[in-house]
């Protein structure tokens, strides 16, 4: 494979049980990149599954952490190192429970909000990565996050999810850009709606 400009990781837990659940919308939304740019098989490597795919003149290395959530940045810590990337080439996929369902927000370092993964990812990359904010909403209590996470989307959610997933990988060019500001402006375009109506539930 030509050198990958960029690491693209999407976090969420294996195992045919948590394969739906919210906390697993990292891991579709690469499935999702795979599949619309007619990546490679995935193949186990660095702990996790990789596919390599190719967007213009950009290879990029997909990866899925196999190690459960809490220990992601083993995984993303060893494919960086591999390929001689910096944490500022790592773009990372991921649930949020503080933007409403079907909402994202793009950003580059900062905290991470409590996020078992990315605290893993913090602790063998450091906080330079991109992460891809992708919101599923949350429960009203505190109490009820961890089962909420852990649950599986529920039917009234496929519309938006699809749409988002289809979305995502869509512009996923200007991410790869650096035009992070246009790739949410063109992803939130399609989803406004959605989630406008997300929050009247």
């Amino acid at each position: 494979m030509a050198h990958p400009s960029h690491l693209i990781v999407g976090l969420g837990n294996p195992g045919a049980e948590y394969a739906l659940t919210r906390h697993n919308i990292g891991f579709m939304a690469v499935d999702a990149l795979a599949e619309n740019t007619d990546a490679s098989a995935w193949q186990r490597k660095f702990k996790g599954q990789i596919s390599v795919g190719t967007l213009g003149k950009h290879a990029f290395l997909l990866l899925k952490p196999m190690t459960f959530m809490n220990l992601s940045g083993e995984s993303v810590g060893e494919a960086m190192r591999y390929y001689k990337l910096n944490p500022s080439d790592v773009i990372v996929f991921h649930d949020d429970i503080d933007l409403l369902s079907g909402k994202v927000k793009v950003k580059q370092g900062g905290g991470n909000a409590g996020h078992n993964g990315l605290k893993s990812i913090d602790a063998h990359i450091g906080p330079d990565y991109w992460r891809v904010r992708l919101g599923i909403g949350h429960p009203g209590d505190r109490d009820q996050v961890h089962d909420h996470v852990l649950s599986p989307f529920a039917k009234a959610d496929r519309e938006w999810l699809v749409a988002l997933l289809r979305t995502l990988s869509e512009h996923f060019p200007l991410m790869l850009e650096g035009k992070d500001k246009a790739y949410v402006a063109e992803v939130m375009k399609v989803m406004a709606p959605q989630t406008e109506s997300n929050s009247l539930k």
